[in-house]
């Protein structure tokens, strides 16, 4: 683990985080007291895609040709009310 007071971490962030990178434990000091701890990301949590690169179903399927205006226009025409 490598200790490294705020001001440190201030003046060289982009190495503390290539340190990290390499698998190593940051921990930042204020007056002396630690108030951080960088760690690197689990492997588990890597891996893992934000939702909005998730692959989904679309909710529709249109033929080919259709449009989703005409597929709206069609849904609204033949609503109840």
């Amino acid at each position: 683990m490598h200790t490294i007071p705020l001001s440190e971490f201030r003046a060289n962030a982009s190495a503390m985080i290539d340190r990290v990178e390499r698998g190593e434990t940051v921990l930042i000091l204020r007056h002396g007291k630690p108030v951080a701890e960088l760690v690197p990301v689990r492997a588990d949590v890597a891996a893992e895609l934000p939702s909005y690169k998730r692959p989904f179903e679309p909710l529709l399927q249109l033929p080919p040709g259709y449009s989703a205006v005409k597929a709206l226009l069609d849904e609204r025409d033949s609503a109840p009310w």
